[in-house]
């Protein structure tokens, strides 16, 4: 039995979840970090001197945070071989696009753009520091635009650990008020994520507590 740290709100949290519905692993998740507190307990920092979400501890294990570090341990232990390869070379091929999903797509917009848009009060909003993120961040998404149009998926032909890296941004990039270019191949991609049961449960939730509120 998985025993998770975390609040549904937070993205790593949910991308955690989403690849723990994907492998349907038996679990118990306890709210943590944000408005519900616990990371500041004497407790939780045994479990993560860092007083970050997520953690998980498997069984009787050692409590593991670092989300990439998650992921990783559950693909290694549970996934299936198409999700995440025994091969080295096909497996780097998919960690190499969940490592470049994790800093260059996750970065680039929750922080400059997610927390700018939806957790800064409007009157408070810098348009052109949005702006400048908007572009810095629609360049990378074009790498992963051209990438999907000639693979189906992220690191190749199969759903992978990379897709949950990368895909579990795209619910709340799409559904804030931000202009996005026309994408095909990424929208078409974002539609078949949805389709998904454990994208829809963990993923396409409501962030309404993280909005900001007027001062």
């Amino acid at each position: 039995m998985l025993e998770i740290w975390g609040r549904r709100s937070s993205s790593n949290v949910q991308a955690l979840m989403w690849c723990v519905g994907e492998l349907a692993l038996p679990h118990v998740r306890h709210d943590a970090g944000g408005r519900y507190g616990v990371t500041e307990t004497d407790a939780f920092a045994a479990l993560n001197p860092n007083r970050t979400v997520p953690v998980l501890q498997d069984a009787d294990g050692p409590a593991i945070w670092e989300t990439g570090a998650i992921l990783r341990y559950l693909a290694n232990r549970y996934g299936s071989t198409s999700f995440w390869p025994d091969d080295p070379v096909e497996r780097a091929e998919v960690d190499k696009w969940a490592e470049w999903a994790k800093i260059n797509v996750a970065m680039g917009f929750t922080v400059p753009v997610f927390w700018r848009v939806v957790r800064t009060p409007e009157t408070e909003r810098d348009p052109a520091a949005i702006a400048a993120a908007l572009r810095a961040l629609h360049d990378i998404l074009a790498i992963a635009e051209t990438r999907i149009e000639k693979t189906g998926w992220l690191a190749g032909s199969s759903f992978t650990l990379a897709d949950i890296q990368f895909g579990h941004i795209l619910f709340r990039y799409f559904d804030i008020d931000i202009e996005r270019p026309n994408w095909s191949s990424l929208k078409g991609y974002f539609d078949r994520l949805m389709l998904r049961p454990a994208f829809r449960e963990h993923v396409a939730i409501s962030y309404d507590e993280l909005r900001a509120h007027p001062r």
